[in-house]
């Protein structure tokens, strides 16, 4: 354990973060998401929700600011403007965190082929559906 840290942020979830560099980004993804097949980094966290590990991972990474949009969710049946349950709660975390960067939906394969060319991917063992978020990771200003 260590002090200030969330402890879902597991080792091996912190030596990955610490290892991305501006620029690359990490897709937190539900426990359905075929993260095995897309993933060229997998972490699991299985037994935990989406919504705890993706505020524990906004509480130690900083978000692109470099780029109009940095933070993608994925979308149902196609639908951008739809927003479930799950994305409400998404939204408002990293509103939380980062309250200057909007949560961009993206529709299916554009949201699954940034998937695949993300750093890492982190399977949670959420049970919501299209629960999926992808953060691309910005720099600690001096």
């Amino acid at each position: 354990m260590l002090k200030g840290i969330d402890p879902l942020l597991s080792p091996e979830l912190l030596a990955t973060l610490r290892a991305m560099g501006h620029g690359d980004e990490i897709a937190i993804v539900d426990g359905n998401y075929p993260a095995l097949e897309h993933a060229r980094r997998l972490v699991r966290l299985d037994g935990h929700h989406l919504v705890p590990v993706l505020n524990a991972v906004l509480s130690v990474m900083p978000i692109d600011d470099f780029v109009p949009e940095a933070i993608f969710r994925s979308t149902v049946g196609g639908k951008p403007a739809q927003v479930d349950p799950v994305h409400q709660e998404i939204i408002d975390c990293c509103a939380r965190h980062e309250a200057k960067n909007a949560v961009t939906p993206l529709v299916g394969a554009d949201f699954y082929n940034r998937v695949k060319a993300a750093h890492t991917i982190v399977q949670t063992g959420e049970p919501r559906l299209y629960a999926n978020v992808i953060l691309r990771k910005g720099v600690i200003y001096p």
